[in-house]
Parts: structure tokens; C-alpha cells; sequence
């Protein structure tokens, strides 16, 4: 088997798990395999004193499907 890894971000106003339940079933629309996650780094946008949103950096690793050529 051959997996590959990329990074997003997941941003949510709500929460980090939110951010990264985003980012995990954004790229599941386009990516099959989908196998783990890692979250890389957590930042959070501060508004008036407040956190407006939190930033979620994930490593998503899936796996690479084998295609033939015919």
C-alpha cells in the first residue's frame, strides 16, 4: 500500500473539533481513502478580546489507489 499526506486548514467560529470535522469532510468530497488525521497546529483569530474563529492545520493521510493502464 501507498499512502500520501497533504495539509489544510479547517477554520470554524465554533470550535477546533468543528475546524477539523471541516477540513476532514471538505476534502473527502474529492479524496477516497481518507485514513488518518493529524492536527499540525491549532491558531485562533481574536476580536475584541474574544476568540472570533479557530484555525485547525491537519495533516490528512489517505491511501493511493492502484490503476492499471489498459
Amino acid at each position: 500500500m501507498v499512502e500520501k499526506s497533504i495539509e489544510l486548514t479547517g477554520t470554524s467560529a465554533n470550535s477546533i473539533e468543528d475546524a477539523v470535522g471541516l477540513a476532514v469532510s471538505r476534502a473527502a468530497v474529492t479524496i477516497e481513502g481518507i485514513r488518518r488525521v493529524e492536527v499540525a497546529g491549532v491558531t485562533a483569530t481574536v476580536e475584541n478580546g474574544s476568540v472570533a474563529s479557530w484555525h485547525v492545520r491537519v495533516k490528512l493521510t489517505f491511501s493511493i489507489q492502484d490503476r492499471l493502464h489498459e
